[in-house]
């Protein structure tokens, strides 16, 4: 399966300059704990960084520095991992698993943002699998008995 498939296409997303403050006030608006730092805003959205929440608290916070005096691109995660949206759910997850990385921005043609994908996603996605892979025996053995009478 394509990592594309099972990203949240509506990312929030800000630019490099947006304050600490404005970047933590779109995480509570929309209820996510991360904004997908882009350049271009409004047009291309091409995904440079990635500002979570812990990152607003280990960086800014806890340090008693002003969210209004800093901009997201002070604090973003900017070696960022991104996943094309073509990448498998396998190859992805292997990639976060050695970066150690719970978020990944999603990219389509030119790079433009596509959508964003976590760890949560994959692991929902992972339980549906194993639930429909448990299915099987009872399945199997209902089908035996039905076909061999």
């Amino acid at each position: 399966m394509q990592v594309g498939t099972l990203c949240t296409i509506d990312t929030v997303c800000c630019g490099r300059d947006t304050s600490v403050q404005g970047a933590a006030s779109l995480m509570r608006v929309h209820h996510v704990v991360d904004v997908v730092v882009v350049d271009d805003p409004e047009g291309a959205r091409r995904p440079v960084g990635i500002v979570t929440d812990r990152d607003i608290v280990v960086s800014v916070v806890a340090l008693g520095l002003d969210p209004l005096g800093l901009q997201a691109g002070d604090v973003m995660s900017d070696d960022l991992l991104v996943a094309d949206e073509h990448d498998e759910v396998d190859a992805t997850i292997e990639r976060m698993r050695l970066r150690g990385i719970r978020r990944v921005p999603v990219v389509g043609a030119g790079g433009r943002l596509a959508g964003i994908v976590s760890a949560d996603d994959l692991l929902g996605w992972l339980a549906e699998e194993m639930e429909a892979l448990a299915r099987i025996s009872p399945h199997q053995r209902q089908h035996e008995r039905h076909t061999r009478r």
